[in-house]
């Protein structure tokens, strides 16, 4: 999405870092300074075991406490080259409040790059209706996991049997090995994740317009996904 090969020479923000992949995924391009934060305290110590397996002794990493919706403390950070917050500003409650607070975090010349949840109308109004109730309390997040969990092995039996003739435990392991993670351990995480909101393309395009940034790349979704979007900060001139 960055169109490049390297970050040498370039700093990097990971805004709501979660596991701190993408951070580590930085530090190995060579980029000269990355800082991570996240609100959720599990992921900051995620990301700190991180970088003690692999940059143990690297300065050039911080690792931290911190929320997007906190002005003070984005106030102390600076500017970066690149600003990256994927998948996690819908997340927050305060989305449009979200996306104003990373615009400074943005060197003149240098690229945003998130990713915000397709708005799909009705069906992300029902979606979002569904992930509400799934985290009001127990009563609902047990039928709502019954109900899915159903779904899920009778549409997953349906084609993995009948349509593309292999076994579900193969199936299992193709999907671990392309996410990263269980299959059953996704689906938790899309019921789970509220607050949610969603925005169209055109919506996130005029909003970093007025606030001078260029679209550089754009990767839409056209289910209840993510949209993506790198937005190049322009240059004031004299």
């Amino acid at each position: 999405m960055l169109q490049v090969n390297s970050l040498e020479g370039r700093s990097f923000i990971d805004v709501g870092s979660g596991s701190g992949l993408f951070s580590l995924a930085a530090m190995r391009l060579g980029a000269k300074r990355v800082h991570s934060f996240d609100y959720d305290v599990q992921s900051v110590a995620c990301g700190q075991e991180l970088r003690r397996r692999y940059f143990a002794n690297a300065e050039n990493w911080s690792i931290e406490s911190g929320s997007v919706l906190d002005q003070e403390y984005l106030n102390g950070l600076g500017q970066f080259d690149v600003v990256y917050s994927w998948g996690v500003l819908h997340h927050t409650g305060k989305m449009w409040q979200a996306l104003e607070n990373v615009v400074p975090l943005v060197a003149p010349g240098g690229s945003l790059f998130i990713a915000i949840y397709n708005d799909q109308d009705l069906r992300s109004r029902a979606w979002r209706a569904v992930k509400e109730r799934y985290c009001r309390n127990i009563f609902w997040r047990s039928s709502i996991i019954a109900g899915f969990g159903f779904y899920i092995v009778v549409a997953g039996l349906l084609k993995d049997v009948l349509i593309l003739r292999k076994s579900p435990l193969a199936r299992y392991r193709e999907y671990k090995t392309r996410r990263g993670m269980s299959y059953f351990t996704d689906v938790l995480d899309w019921l789970g994740g509220y607050p949610y909101e969603v925005a169209k393309p055109e919506a996130i395009f005029d909003f970093y317009k007025a606030r001078g940034f260029e679209l550089f790349k754009l990767k839409t979704d056209q289910r209840f996904g993510n949209n993506e979007f790198v937005f190049l900060k322009r240059v004031a001139r004299d």
